[in-house]
């Protein structure tokens, strides 16, 4: 078993910066995959960006690609999305999600999911 508790969202405008906080409580936290997902209002939840358990490979969609970086502190049992230069279109809910395989963008795959923190971008 894994828990999730994200943190970092706030109201920021357009242009601005963000660090989101993952951190883990339960089992091996290097045995997990972490992911970020988010959902914005009426609209489906999408993969954001993925790390491995060696925090020595990241994936991101492409419309965060240059601007979002996650990494990953095992020792803290944490994870980060940093996320530069947000848009109107980055305001969503962020999930952080853990799974011991590398499906990263696929959300069923993922086994355990935080509450979420919401992330309010202002034009």
């Amino acid at each position: 078993q894994v828990q999730l508790a994200e943190s970092g969202g706030r109201w920021v405008q357009a242009g601005g910066f963000l660090r989101l906080s993952c951190v883990a409580s339960g089992s091996t936290f290097d045995d997990y995959v972490m992911g970020w997902f988010r959902q914005a209002p009426g609209k489906a939840r999408e993969f954001v960006s993925a790390i491995n358990w060696y925090g020595d490979k990241q994936q991101y969609r492409d419309s965060v690609k240059g601007r979002f970086t996650i990494s990953r502190v095992d020792a803290k049992r944490t994870v980060y999305l940093d996320m530069n230069n947000l848009k109107p279109e980055d305001t969503a809910v962020y999930y952080c999600a853990a799974d011991r395989r590398w499906e990263y963008d696929q959300e069923r795959v993922y086994e355990y999911w935080g509450q979420g923190t919401q992330v309010t971008v202002s034009s």
